[in-house]
């Protein structure tokens, strides 16, 4: 579980680094609810860039920063809601917008939560161990990110056949890149990995997302809330949130939808994967190209006993998805069929993982023939803005998109989804994807067979997780104090 235990004299030390480093640190409910946050750091934020490497930008950590790349204060929640002429369905489709994090992806508010409670309780010595980052992705991004932040040296780890874009900004920020074997799908290489950091001798600390409880309860706490947030300025009387879409990727994003699920009781949660690494689906295994979203093992973070649904996805419909979304001939399409100029221009926002997470919401609401008085949430990881190359990739393989493979790819992978590679958990549906934890977490990872089971049946395993929320946000407090930074803005 989350262990709060306080080591002063490591403590101590943090507290003179982060005065020397000018390092306030945002609250939970600060994340949350940006109109908590002191106006002096609004005022601030005002000289800052997006993504520059400043503390204050800690308070950027939150699903509500005005969309723009410099200078920016808080709005609304970002997201986008995807039209009838774009899915073919009457459910009212939305997605929650990671691109404007830090970094351009929410998983930076992922390893905030991995990173912070360690720090703020001292159990975590940011003047001599090093912050290990293990990865798909861009949850190492953020941990680099974030590391540099708080002033603490970084490792990242992640596999080599990732994107370029992911590489070409990890050199600039993190301490120390180590590519392993593979592709999205060697999670197993990765563990590896660290357990040979672990055993080396080096003094570093391993912030492991697929069983780092803060990456459920950051999720849980604030991209659930942010959900709800979208959905109540534009739910009418009669409306109803019918499901949670997200790739189950670490087991931290579809933590939201345990949030949702206490607020709409009708919601079910979706978890996607990709088809041709159906683990969730059929315990199997295999490579593929939907990026950020790890295979081959169910994460020990997520909570498979509240998860409804299993949609397996070809990772052909979001490749084929981002070149109707971002290439001339699609666009013109899109024009052609009615999708407005303000939807088309939003559509870069959507990275490999959120086109995967829009096919499979459009699945969902198939299958469940839902309405146009029908909500299903999703989440955009990223954008674009980390798959150029990708683009180019494709072209060279495929040729030029053309007219003729935009009508194709609109009328196969969005109007034509069906129903297929879908499975409605039952009980022992869900235990069975339980029970995949022992092979990796049990016989692999040092976890033991007593706490497996008590995920499973002591119910108050993940409230409990909750239930940490605010004694954090009383740590940080604590720890702001100390540094008396916030009485001298």
């Amino acid at each position: 579980m989350i262990d709060l235990t306080v080591f002063p004299q490591v403590l101590e030390r943090t507290i003179e680094l982060a005065k020397k480093r000018n390092i306030i640190i945002p609250t939970l409910k600060q994340q949350r609810d940006p109109s908590l946050i002191p106006e002096k750091i609004v005022k601030k934020l005002k000289t800052v860039g997006l993504w520059d490497l400043d503390p204050v930008n800690l308070f950027r950590i939150s699903w509500h920063n005005e969309p723009i790349e410099q200078g920016g204060g808080y709005t609304g929640v970002n997201f986008i809601e995807f039209p009838e002429e774009l899915t073919g369905v009457k459910a009212r489709i939305i997605a929650v917008v990671g691109k404007y994090f830090p970094t351009g992806a929410h998983k930076v508010g992922a390893a905030f939560g991995c990173l912070v409670p360690r720090l703020v309780t001292g159990q975590y010595d940011p003047t001599k161990q090093k912050a290990v980052w293990p990865s798909t992705g861009n949850y190492c991004r953020g941990g680099a990110y974030d590391s540099a932040l708080l002033g603490c040296e970084s490792i990242a780890i992640l596999p080599e056949e990732m994107s370029r874009e992911r590489f070409e900004w990890l050199q600039k920020v993190a301490g120390e890149i180590i590519k392993t074997p593979g592709s999205e799908s060697n999670v197993k290489e990765i563990f590896d990995k660290c357990w040979e950091l672990r055993n080396s001798g080096e003094d570093l600390m391993i912030f492991n997302q697929f069983d780092e409880l803060g990456n459920y309860l950051w999720h849980h706490e604030i991209t659930g809330p942010a959900m709800h947030d979208a959905l109540k300025t534009i739910m009418k009387d009669g409306s109803k949130v019918r499901g949670l879409i997200s790739a189950t990727g670490s087991g931290g994003t579809i933590a939201s939808g345990d949030y949702l699920k206490k607020q709409f009781p009708e919601c079910k949660i979706v978890a996607c994967e990709a088809l041709q690494c159906p683990t969730l689906l059929n315990n199997g295994f295999g490579a593929h190209r939907i990026e950020g979203i790890g295979d081959k093992h169910i994460p020990w973070i997520h909570n498979s006993k509240n998860t409804d649904f299993v949609v397996a996805m070809d990772d052909n419909v979001p490749m084929n998805l981002i070149r109707l979304f971002n290439e001339p001939a699609g666009l013109r399409l899109l024009k052609q069929k009615g999708v407005s100029s303000d939807i088309i221009g939003k559509l870069d926002l959507l990275g490999i993982s959120g086109a995967s997470n829009l096919a499979s919401a459009i699945k969902f609401a198939k299958y469940n023939e839902l309405t146009q008085n029908d909500f299903v949430v999703t989440v955009l990881t990223d954008s674009m803005d980390m798959y150029g190359s990708r683009l180019v990739e494709l072209t060279k393989e495929c040729g030029d998109f053309s007219d003729t493979d935009a009508q194709v790819v609109y009328a196969r992978d969005l109007q034509g989804l069906t129903i297929d590679n879908m499975e409605e958990l039952t009980y022992y549906g869900k235990k069975r994807i339980h029970n995949l934890k022992y092979y990796t977490w049990v016989e692999q990872q040092g976890k033991t067979h007593q706490e497996i089971q008590e995920q499973w049946y002591n119910d108050t395993y993940w409230t409990s997780i909750i239930d940490k929320a605010d004694e954090i946000d009383g740590l940080i407090e604590d720890f702001n104090k100390r540094t008396g930074l916030l009485e001298k803005l």
